[in-house]
């Protein structure tokens, strides 16, 4: 599985980056931060930024990145102490690491595919894009995050890794235990394995077989900002939905999918940003782990998934994906809906 330069840095970057983070949560994410503060998953983004960054330049020379980060905020004074804990947590990966140094190798993911602010433009032939921290509320709870990884050539991810330090076995939340790495390749199908697996200790995965639309386990998000609840309530509704939700936050919910563990996710429009369209970080590497477990992903139209527009999806509406049996049926209740 793991047969490529590119798979075998992909795979051994996430876990190294979700070992970083993991740290930063032990240590920032405490009884006494204070609520609505979101230090601790900024220093971790950053900090896996840099790390997965300076990786790529070492195991890859000339390899392009498309991250979420940029490093202004840690350049201009007011972010100062930020810096100073970013780079102590680098430091920890790469012990010579300055703190110039480190937001160098974090603008490494901020210079290519587009307008900075997220704007359809020109990528790259080939390219990588992060998601350092996919899932902040998780992040902050303790609960699901995932750290995403993906390789894209020519408008198609190749390549995806997820690391989920609170997921075992790619299904099963478990926090503090060994947490999952998901390697998913165009063609070579998608596999787990714990995050300090064996190289070769890779189990495969594969969506659930439920073809009943009454028995649709939905995978929803417990944090609200992106979607539309209510909407993904009447889709359920629409479709004789009886199965229990599965709440979930992150990229985590791909993985899930991917490994049986539910039959559908919803990435409806908000309807306080209509207009919003997904950033590729948030869908590349979950994408590619549903479809090479035999699931299918498209937008709310049932197209597929168009990465080829920098650094947002700016031709498609929403995401939907499922085990694939039940596609036309969640196709049909988003039609019914008017979604």
């Amino acid at each position: 599985m793991v047969n490529t330069p590119e798979a075998q840095f992909a795979v051994d970057a996430v876990r190294e980056a979700g070992q970083l983070v993991r740290r930063v949560q032990a240590e920032m994410v405490t009884d006494a931060l204070v609520k609505g503060d979101k230090s601790p998953v900024t220093v971790g983004d950053f900090a896996a930024q840099a790390v997965v960054a300076k990786r790529l330049a070492d195991a890859l020379p000339g390899a392009v990145l498309i991250g979420e980060e940029n490093a202004a905020e840690l350049r201009a004074a007011s972010g100062a102490e930020t810096l100073a804990q970013v780079t102590r947590f680098v430091q920890s990966v790469f012990p010579d690491a300055t703190p110039e140094a480190v937001c160098d190798w974090i603008d490494q993911g901020a210079e290519n595919g587009g307008a900075e602010n997220g704007d359809a433009g020109e990528p790259p032939g080939a390219f990588w894009t992060l998601d350092p921290i996919d899932g902040t509320k998780g992040f902050l709870r303790g609960d699901q995050y995932a750290v995403a990884l993906a390789y894209l050539r020519g408008g198609a991810v190749e390549i995806g890794v997820l690391c989920c330090p609170e997921l075992a076995g790619g299904v099963t939340p478990a926090k503090g235990d060994d947490g999952s790495v998901v390697l998913a390749v165009r063609g070579g199908g998608a596999q787990v394995q714990a995050m300090d697996g064996e190289p070769n200790d890779w189990t495969q995965l594969s969506v659930s077989a439920v073809s009943d639309a009454s028995q649709t386990r939905m995978l929803r998000s417990v944090e609200k900002g992106h979607t539309n609840m209510d909407a993904i309530g009447q889709v359920a509704q629409a479709m004789g939905v009886t199965a229990d939700p599965v709440g979930m936050d992150s990229q985590a919910k791909y993985a899930v999918l991917a490994a049986g563990g539910g039959e559908m996710l919803l990435r409806l429009l908000s309807p306080d940003r209509p207009d919003y369209r997904e950033k590729i970080w948030d869908q590349a590497a979950g994408s590619i782990v549903i479809e090479e477990a035999g699931g299918r992903v498209t937008d709310l139209d049932g197209k597929p998934l168009d990465f080829s527009h920098g650094r947002t999806l700016a031709n498609n509406r929403g995401v939907l994906a499922t085990n694939g049996h039940l596609h036309q049926a969640a196709l049909a209740g988003l039609r019914a809906i008017g979604a």
